[in-house]
């Protein structure tokens, strides 16, 4: 089964725990036997649950590439837009990629999710028919049907009508309850096609279907949603319901519904809390008393605390914020901002078992490196030196440097020096041996 899985947006509803960097996909907060994971993780789990054999592509833009594989690990296929510009062009690009880079025949069928809906394995196996009733090629488009459990006016609904079906988008609730009793579905962005008739549609509507082209001439691409320029204008639709649990995790609201545990961190709630949720990423403790339905979240971004109900209207508050992003995910591990001031910042890095930075200099600030935990080794313009916790190292400007993690993984306190300290200071370079 081929699954093209479509990972987007920055995510500003779930701050402080999500950035421009860290959508909300990525955050770890649902409880496994080893831990916490993220949204992407479980999904990805969910499927390889489903169908051990699945070809899994993530379509995303290239600032959420280092994190789906610090998450996903290395061998996850990846296809990268260049910008955004909506669903059409993403999914045209990534059937291509499919069918172009990976050696997909057009004649093999692909099913597209979001990446970010809370189900049970059931709607994987839902997944699975819908790919099914593609490869048999009777329609040209399968959707998945969605029984809705409220008359939502955040979703477009799929209502029958005769043989075919009218969609509609995100009505009032007087209307989605008479859509409703009418025998409407939501429709929850999943859908299955053979590929070649996206790369049909991608040579009527872009002018091309090779994924060089796409991809060479992607900020100049139509920007269209799927819905609109394909699933609208399509007669030839089957559709399959699906009736288990569906849930946009996309407000801390809706996201604590679904999170097990009252506390996820150092926190203390009180008997007299009722409903509250805290997650804490800060190396601090928090305690919380006395209030009810209420979520607290603290992050190197930010700390929010917010009545349940009110967390959907952060976002206009939060564009308000202007302050680089204190956490990121890497290919490598990790980064956490500790301190920053006019002619310095202090970072945190963790690097994972294995891995190693890009090599690569600084032309405007100086670097000293403190290991605190772990081993490896750091190569200095090309001299190579074992490291461990208690070494510190000092690179000037135009130094070309990395560090590589031992298998234990290792991390270190990086210090910024300088009058223009700037993430777009770096350049990269081969490594030498």
């Amino acid at each position: 089964m081929n699954i093209i899985l479509l990972s987007g947006g920055s995510g500003k509803r779930l701050w402080p725990l999500s950035n421009d960097v860290r959508s909300k996909q990525f955050i770890k907060v649902f409880k496994t036997d080893n831990g916490y994971e993220s949204m992407v993780q479980r999904i990805y789990r969910q499927i390889k649950a489903t169908d051990p054999e699945a070809v899994v592509t993530i379509a995303t833009s290239r600032s959420q590439v280092s994190a789906i594989t610090n998450q996903l690990g290395e061998d996850v296929s990846i296809s990268v837009e260049p910008c955004r510009r909506d669903t059409f062009a993403a999914i045209a690009l990534a059937t291509a990629y499919l069918h172009d880079v990976k050696g997909v025949s057009e004649n093999e069928a692909v099913v597209v999710c979001p990446v970010d809906p809370y189900v049970e394995n059931s709607y994987f196996e839902c997944v699975k028919k819908l790919y099914e009733e593609a490869d048999k090629g009777k329609s040209n488009l399968v959707l998945m049907g969605i029984k809705p459990s409220y008359p939502s006016e955040k979703y477009g609904y799929i209502r029958p009508e005769g043989k075919g079906y009218i969609f509609t988008e995100k009505p009032n609730e007087e209307m989605a309850r008479k859509y409703i009793s009418q025998g409407a579905m939501w429709n929850g962005g999943v859908f299955a096609y053979k590929l070649s008739y996206v790369l049909d549609k991608a040579k009527e509507l872009l002018g091309s279907s090779n994924y060089t082209d796409l991809f060479s001439n992607y900020e100049n691409l139509k920007k269209i949603s799927f819905d609109y320029a394909v699933v609208e204008n399509e007669k030839s639709i089957e559709v399959v319901k699906y009736s288990g649990t569906w849930k946009d995790l996309g407000t801390w609201n809706t996201l604590t519904e679904a999170i097990e545990e009252n506390a996820i961190g150092d926190a203390t709630l009180t008997e007299s809390c009722s409903g509250v949720h805290v997650i804490n990423e800060l190396g601090v403790p928090i305690l919380v008393s006395g209030i009810k339905d209420a979520v607290v979240v603290a992050s190197p971004d930010g700390i929010l605390v917010s009545d349940k109900g009110q967390s959907s209207y952060i976002k206009p508050y939060v564009d308000q914020i202007s302050r680089q992003v204190m956490y990121a995910e890497k290919t490598w591990g990790s980064y956490q901002v500790m301190d920053v001031e006019e002619t310095s910042m202090t970072v945190k890095v963790t690097l994972n078992p294995g891995h190693r930075m890009n090599y690569h200099s600084h032309e405007r600030r100086d670097e000293v490196w403190t290991v605190i935990e772990g081993s490896g080794k750091t190569i200095i313009d090309g001299m190579e030196q074992p490291v461990r916790p208690g070494d510190v190292i000092t690179m000037e400007a135009g130094c070309k440097h990395t560090v590589i993690a031992g298998n234990e993984g290792i991390q270190l306190i990086e210090v910024q020096l300088g009058s223009e300290i700037n993430v777009n200071d770096k350049k990269k370079f081969e490594m030498p041996f």
